[in-house]
């Protein structure tokens, strides 16, 4: 897909380095980001510079720290610990259904030949598959992974911060826990803005296919009741199809707090 030497390339690597846990780095990758960006995408790198803007800041060591302390439980808090969302693209459209474990172990071979070093996340983790669509050099295969998988998970992504869905999902949290988890209501759902923004970039660069769902398509609360359920009846978290195929799963959530 996308050369080395094409631009695209850069904006997908710095693009996934916005869904990764942040750091004490994580406002200036932001700012590369939305500048890698700028030229191509202004639409996209206006929603990271708002993006920027309402991250928590602070002043000095201590401030700093604790800026950087309510950041890491935002991202979380969205993605993590009772969750708006996960980033894992495959549990996304499919679940823990077989055809997950297909696509982890595919992406699992395609990582290995274009260079991206996973870490502790599944293939599937959307920082992952980004390196991957920079690093492509087969464009016909970054086209189909886009259409068929990375774009519609996005999509669905977004989806899930609407007020209605959060509403639901809350209530579903209420039901399975003694208490949730308290974020900032005025920067809760601030990780929706690059959200979007990846998903303009990649329906301007690959095209705004609109695909139906595949059939085996999760939705991510009927998932993530299912896994609550399991966990109430006292049989643990539903291993991932893909430990069949003898895929680690990736570490516990950070704690939060």
């Amino acid at each position: 897909m996308v050369a080395h030497d094409d631009p695209r390339s850069a904006w997908y690597e710095r693009l996934a380095d916005v869904f990764v846990y942040p750091d004490a780095g994580y406002v200036t990758r932001v700012e590369r980001a939305a500048e890698s960006l700028r030229p191509r995408h202004p639409g996209a790198a206006a929603r990271l510079d708002g993006f920027a803007r309402e991250l928590p800041r602070g002043e000095g060591a201590a401030d700093g720290a604790a800026a950087l302390h309510e950041l890491q439980e935002i991202y979380t808090r969205s993605f993590e610990v009772q969750a708006i969302t996960t980033l894992d693209v495959g549990y996304v459209c499919f679940g823990d259904d077989y055809k997950r474990a297909e696509v982890l172990v595919h992406l699992n071979d395609e990582h290995r030949r274009a260079g991206v070093e996973c870490g502790t996340e599944l293939s599937d983790h959307l920082p992952n598959v980004l390196r991957l669509v920079a690093r492509w050099a087969d464009r016909a295969l970054a086209e189909e992974l886009v259409h068929e998988l990375l774009l519609p998970a996005v999509r669905q992504m977004v989806a899930e911060f609407a007020p209605a869905r959060m509403k639901e999902r809350d209530a579903l949290y209420r039901r399975h826990h003694k208490t949730l988890i308290d974020t900032s209501a005025a920067r809760a759902t601030i990780f929706e803005r690059p959200l979007r923004a990846l998903a303009e970039v990649l329906e301007a660069d690959f095209g705004a296919v609109v695909r139906a769902p595949p059939a085996q398509s999760a939705d991510f609360l009927r998932s993530l009741g299912r896994e609550l359920d399991i966990e109430a009846n006292g049989a643990g978290r539903r291993p991932s199809a893909a430990l069949a195929e003898g895929l680690a799963r990736r570490p516990s959530p950070r704690p939060v707090g």
